[in-house]
């Protein structure tokens, strides 16, 4: 095991770290994250060292490169193998090398091995990737940047002794400092930015306020998550952005013709989310594990994740309709369950329940999640009562990926929604859980936020939803669009998805360039023009009808919020061929998009 965070050696010692910078773009949902790592070697001799950070779990890297003394070095896509084979070799011929790898068992987890750095010398490692942002309770959009990578509890016989655990660092001992700025455009005005951390205030760039900059406060210390929350004016208004294809790329491909990201955050009538429908199954799964009596955060060393996940329980409890059904079952090392089925819902049921919760403890030893999961899967369904299962945990896993395998083979019947306890919860544990159930995530940080959070994933859990949906594009003549993304099999209140689409052809007359003016001006063609104004994309529509109450397999997951960023990895990945070999961001320079209906 690796206990410390950071650049660290083969002998796990650390390599000091003198300073980090972060430059974040955030277009419209979107989020490019610009990370520059300054480190320096005060050895007397070469160091081998391997630097161990945090992403999202559904981000893509679109770029890595290192700079040693006046060396630049440019990392290149490959197949792993031949990537591993390539940097030994290296090494070997005493050549300086750098290799990047996700986890094999967790995806928000790289490892970058940082190869011979020379006595004296320092080293600066710049990461970029790009990731969506997840829609909160208040509609705000939530973008984290974690200060610690939990450790993660490997289950006994999963064969991970190469695990990674890396600890958090009291504010009066890190020995580093946090650049943060953060630029923000959107189609529609920008109407307030907040965070955990203290801002300088936002600064607006024009009269129409939908481009911003802010900043962190000077003094920041690194020693807790930096979480900003953006609100847009208008946040239910259909949006979407178009980029220009490359100039130097050939038309009729990705990278030559323009894309368009199309956001719809839905917000239905009144007179239908009044129908909401009181049946359901509600099994809840509490992590009880020994992290779980970990402070919440640095800021508030006196409150635990265990009692944070009590009172997150205990809310939902108390806010189930009558006669639906629900089970409680807890884990740690082996796990444990209130009723020996679900039973239906009472004031005495209820009572019961809450009785035992208040007294739930974090004393069950490790995170074995994967064998309760296969308990709660085992049991029948109840007629007529959806399954809806709510998970709470802190994401110290080391099995990541068979946790969530498990959950999408049983996708069909029931809905997940995770509850991610503390600051540095594993993403892709939290958001996975939610994308391959069919659910919605949450992250508690603090009781500040908790029951907004808590009442929204309930509300989700008995709302009706939009199915059947066909989406409609009024494009000029001669221009066409290919969906890049899954499509949408559902729509929720508050839950957004996002469309990526590609533009391929060119308007044959002036006239006909009115309605796709930013795609194409007069004779241009598409990708290859300097975009100046905003484009306009005529009536699109999507329609679909009703269902009243939550039924299995009208939440796939490909539609539901989280799943996002799984789309916007494969266009990264799509777009290694790009110049210079290195993957690029699947969303370019902006062009704003309006003129959208949703019906």
């Amino acid at each position: 095991m690796v206990n410390c965070c950071g650049l660290i050696t083969a002998n796990k010692d650390p390599v000091p770290l003198k300073s980090i910078e972060v430059e974040l773009e955030v277009r419209d949902h979107v989020a490019t994250v610009v990370s520059t790592l300054n480190y320096e070697n005060k050895e007397d001799k070469p160091l081998e060292a391997v630097f161990v950070f945090p992403l999202p779990g559904d981000a893509a890297v679109c770029h890595f490169s290192a700079q040693i003394g006046q060396t630049q070095i440019v990392a290149e896509v490959k197949e792993k193998q031949k990537a591993r084979e390539e940097y030994d070799d290296a090494l070997s011929s005493g050549q300086q090398a750098f290799l990047l790898e996700e986890s094999e068992q967790s995806p928000d987890i790289f490892s970058l091995s940082v190869g011979s750095l020379p006595p004296g010398e320092s080293a600066s490692i710049r990461l970029d990737y790009v990731t969506e942002l997840a829609v909160q309770a208040d509609d705000g959009l939530r973008f984290c940047l974690p200060a610690v990578l939990n450790p993660r509890y490997q289950p006994l016989g999963s064969g991970g002794s190469g695990g990674v655990q890396v600890t958090s660092v009291p504010a009066s001992l890190v020995p580093y400092s946090l650049s943060f700025s953060a630029r923000v455009s959107s189609p529609r005005p920008i109407s307030k930015v907040e965070s955990s951390c203290s801002l300088d205030p936002l600064q607006y760039l024009n009269s129409e306020q939908t481009q911003a900059t802010i900043k962190l406060a000077a003094g920041h210390k690194f020693d807790r998550d930096v979480e900003l929350l953006i609100y847009y004016k208008d946040a239910h208004q259909p949006t979407a952005v178009v980029e220009a294809g490359q100039a130097s790329a050939e038309l009729g491909s990705l990278m030559g013709d323009p894309v368009v990201m199309v956001s719809l955050y839905p917000e239905f009538p009144q007179s239908v989310m009044s129908s909401v429908a009181s049946c359901g199954e509600f099994v809840f799964l509490l992590d009880r594990s020994g992290s779980m009596d970990c402070p919440i955060n640095n800021s508030k060393q006196q409150e635990t994740r265990i009692s944070s996940a009590r009172d997150t329980l205990l809310l939902l409890l108390k806010s189930l309709p009558m006669g639906c059904y629900f089970n409680i079952y807890s884990f740690g090392s082996s796990y444990e369950h209130i009723f020996p089925k679900s039973v239906e819902y009472s004031q005495q049921t209820m009572e019961e329940a809450l009785k035992k919760v208040g007294e739930m403890g974090a004393n069950l030893g490790g995170t074995e999640i994967l064998s309760p999961l296969q308990h709660i899967y085992s049991q029948s369904c109840i007629p007529s009562q959806p399954r809806q299962l709510f998970v709470f945990t802190d994401g110290e896993v080391g099995n990541t990926k068979q946790v969530l395998d498990l959950v999408k083979k049983n996708s069909g019947s029931h809905r997940c929604f995770s509850f991610g306890i503390g600051e540095g919860s594993s993403s892709a544990l939290i958001n996975g859980l939610a994308k391959e159930g069919g659910g919605h995530a949450q992250f508690i940080t603090g009781t500040d936020r908790m029951q907004p959070k808590v009442m929204q994933s309930l509300r989700f859990a008995l709302q009706p939803a939009v199915v059947d949906i066909s989406v409609t594009w009024d494009l000029p003549k001669g221009v066409s669009v290919t969906v890049l993304s899954p499509p949408i099999t559902a729509l929720f209140q508050g839950q957004r998805s996002l469309i990526y689409a590609q533009l391929t052809g060119q308007c044959n007359t002036v006239s006909e360039s009115k309605g796709c003016r930013g795609l194409c001006d007069g004779e241009v063609q598409p990708g290859r023009s300097s975009l100046s104004e905003p484009a306009a994309l005529q009536s699109q529509t999507c329609r679909g009808h009703w269902i009243n109450s939550p039924q299995v397999g009208c939440s796939d997951s490909d539609s539901l919020s989280g799943d996002g960023g799984e789309r916007a990895q494969r266009t990264a990945r799509r777009r290694t061929e790009g110049e210079g070999g290195a993957a690029q961001c699947p969303i370019r320079s902006e062009q704003l998009l309006h003129c959208l209906h949703c019906c």
